[in-house]
């Protein structure tokens, strides 16, 4: 393009962070002017494909707002601006390359899941159109696509264990880039844009509750932040592995996902932070599990690179025939925590009341949704893609596959006994009474089984099941197991028999079926 300045589009996606950042750092190096661009696609606002949720809720759609906001700010600090546009990228990009006349390159992050291919093949005919060269790049994983030691992708092992194994050992992370401490400026003309609000997409700014185990908000300096504070002023991260089974507070878990999700932290600067703590104060089983972790959350990406659209179809990876239900009334109670399981009905609220939940009660609620009520996985598959404050389509999906029993898990009948569930990880039945008050008179783990009360007992403690707190729809037979046989209990529901769209009872097979992650399971 002689005689004309080079002016590169950056189009940024789940990618909204200034450090380790490929797409940034190429257009520095390769253009005069730089347009860091981010497109709110009404396509993600729409309604999701098989049950018609709102694609995007409120909480993420909040934590978007303010990542977008925070890189704005962040990039003007260093020379530049954030371009912000609602519409497809595609129609905005090509608006771009003819307003400005003189494009040299349009760059971008690539993804792994259909809608995202859709759209960047789109734009690869726009520039085509212009004679606009396109640059892409791999970043989104903690192990680039390049460097696994499966080539071609087809040939990713399919049970975890194997991939780690052989990633670990035969594969290195890429360093993280130096990025410039100020940016080539933005091109002549080009105005930056407003970033839309809450009200612009038809949603209201939701409350905060205080209960939440997730406050944080969106953006890259944020997440720099939340490091910090986890590594390196509370040493929290030495005690990872021991308390990531936790369901109430902040500081159980790292909490780095609703960051990752939308790229506003690199999964290498995070693992350049761990081998800086693991050098200069302490290594241990806790700072591996965070790498091991950020591994599954590599794996997932990979599988839908390898298996495409097949990670969101019924049969799943397996191609596997299961008689799923789609009982909209079953679905509903599990949706707002109306279940009659205190346990399944707490995170259900959580989730409701804050859009984010525990690991562990993300694992318990997707099995009590496929395996004790038999429903159709998406379904709850989807009302996570509508309520996730850290929703990313590859690990959401995969994970639901994986808790279906459709997915990349090696055993069959994987299933989770809530009651046990309950009693492991919330003994004194503090995180049910958080989240279920009407329950708050039941004392200690006696709340994980309101139905097995005497009368007398529920009637002490203020509660009438079927009215201030609903009969479980279903019960199972390995729950019996974990309740204690005492004068006035009863193993299944009082005054009501199992109800005739629950599903069939499970045998009981001997053993808990729960995902412990001894090892390598989940």
């Amino acid at each position: 393009m002689s005689g004309s300045a080079r002016t590169a589009i950056c189009l940024l996606r789940c990618d909204l962070r200034a450090h380790d950042n490929q797409v940034l750092h190429w257009a520095q190096s390769n253009a005069e002017f730089v347009v860091p661009l981010y497109c709110f696609d009404p396509r993600h606002y729409l309604r999701t494909y098989w049950y018609g949720f709102p694609k995007t809720g409120p909480y993420r759609l909040r934590f978007l707002l303010e990542s977008v906001k925070d890189l704005r700010e962040t990039l003007k600090k260093k020379g530049s601006t954030l371009v912000v546009r609602k519409g497809k990228p595609e129609d905005v990009v090509h608006d771009l390359i003819t307003q400005l006349g003189s494009v040299s390159a349009v760059v971008f992050h690539e993804e792994a899941t259909q809608e995202e291919l859709d759209v960047e093949n789109e734009l690869c005919q726009v520039c085509s159109q212009h004679g606009v060269k396109v640059h892409t790049f791999w970043a989104s994983t903690l192990y680039h696509r390049d460097d696994l030691p499966f080539r071609p992708i087809a040939r990713l092992p399919d049970v975890y264990t194997h991939f780690r194994k052989a990633v670990e050992s035969e594969a290195k992370v890429r360093p993280t880039l130096r990025m410039a401490d100020q940016l080539q400026p933005l091109a002549p003309g080009v105005e930056e844009g407003c970033i839309p609000t809450m009200e612009d997409f038809g949603q209201k700014d939701p409350d905060t509750d205080p209960r939440t185990a997730f406050p944080g908000s969106g953006g890259e300096t944020q997440a720099l932040m939340r490091l910090q504070y986890y590594f390196w002023d509370t040493n929290l991260v030495a005690s990872y592995k021991e308390v990531r089974n936790g369901l109430v507070g902040m500081d159980y878990s790292t909490k780095f996902a609703p960051w990752l999700a939308l790229g506003c932290i690199s999964p290498r600067y995070i693992y350049e932070q761990i081998k800086k703590y693991e050098r200069e104060r302490t290594a241990n089983q806790s700072t591996y599990w965070v790498l091991f972790e950020l591994l599954w959350r590599d794996y997932f990406r990979f599988v839908a690179l390898k298996y495409g659209r097949r990670i969101f179809s019924l049969r799943g990876l397996q191609s596997k025939e299961v008689p799923w239900k789609k009982d909209l009334q079953l679905f509903n109670c599990w949706k707002e925590g109306k279940t009659g399981v205190p346990f399944v009905d707490a995170n259900m609220r959580e989730l409701a009341a804050t859009g984010f939940m525990s690991n562990r009660g993300r694992q318990n609620v997707a099995s009590f949704l496929t395996k004790d009520l038999g429903l159709d996985w998406r379904m709850g598959a989807e009302w996570f893609e509508y309520l996730l404050v850290d929703y990313d389509v590859c690990s959401n999906y995969g994970n639901w596959l994986y808790s279906a029993g459709v997915g990349n898990d090696p055993r069959d009948n994987r299933k989770f006994n809530m009651v046990k569930q309950g009693l492991d990880y919330d003994g004194n039945g503090d995180y049910v009474r958080l989240w279920v008050p009407e329950l708050q008179g039941i004392k200690g783990a006696d709340i994980h089984t309101p139905w097995a009360l005497s009368s007398a007992a529920l009637s002490q403690a203020g509660v009438t099941l079927g009215e201030t707190y609903p009969q479980p729809i279903v019960t199972a037979v390995e729950w019996s197991r974990h309740i204690s046989q005492r004068p006035g209990r009863s193993l299944h529901p009082r005054g009501s028999r199992r109800p005739a769209h629950s599903p069939v009872q499970h045998k009981d097979r001997g053993i808990d079926f729960y995902f412990s992650r001894k090892k390598d399971a989940r």
